[in-house]
């Protein structure tokens, strides 16, 4: 049986087996930075994506990679690891929903048109834009933001979490992030791996949301 560690990253760890369930808790860490496009007709076109992961992860991420200057990565270097992130996340609906005017938007999000890793101080950051299949235009709209095996914890960085990108001026946001403080630090990556089936399904309750207000 082959476990997902993070859809993200793609990474398998194909020798863990684990031993009995656990309770759901999350092993990949990621700062989020989200950016609402919108179109001249005041229509959001999509959400691009800027996510952070933690430094243990970072470091394992990395493990094999080559490199022409020893502690730093290019983005040509790390170019095929970022095809097989998004190509990963494609399974899992890019880790991201919405929803218009209270109703979820089923299969909102078109495919990854542009996306990159970068790699500064020790923290891999991996970017990409995610299209909607046909702009989205409301009065309220909300961008859900979650690992739904709940493996990855996503939540917004303290300083610029969000922006919105040629809004109307009567369009404004805010984010709502779920609280962090229920996991502690020692179920990272770095002091436990193991999936369990008892993860899945729970990423819903505790999405980072974006939610966009157009009076």
């Amino acid at each position: 049986m082959k476990h997902h560690l993070a859809a993200i990253l793609a990474v398998i760890f194909a020798s863990l087996t684990p031993i009995a369930p656990a309770s759901a808790h999350p092993h990949v860490w990621v700062t989020i930075q989200t950016d609402i496009l919108f179109d001249k007709d005041g229509a959001a076109t999509g959400v691009r994506h800027s996510w952070s992961f933690d430094d243990a992860f970072s470091v394992y991420a990395t493990q094999g990679i080559a490199q022409n200057i020893k502690g730093t990565f290019t983005r040509e270097e790390l170019a095929p690891l970022a095809q097989e992130n998004v190509t990963a996340l494609k399974e899992y609906k890019y880790y991201t929903m919405a929803r218009a005017d209270g109703k979820r938007l089923r299969e909102p999000f078109a495919d990854v048109t542009d996306y990159w890793l970068d790699y500064k101080d020790d923290i891999l950051t991996l970017n990409y834009t995610l299209p909607f299949k046909t702009p989205v235009k409301a009065k309220d709209l909300v961008v859900e933001i979650y690992d739904p095996e709940f493996f990855t914890y996503l939540a917004f960085a303290a300083k610029d979490p969000a922006k919105l990108t040629n809004a109307p001026a009567n369009c404004s946001f805010t984010v709502s992030n779920p609280g962090e403080g229920q996991f502690p630090s020692s179920q990272r990556l770095d002091k436990s791996f193991q999936a369990s089936e008892a993860n899945a399904g729970s990423g819903a309750r505790y999405a980072s949301k974006v939610l966009v207000k157009c009076k």
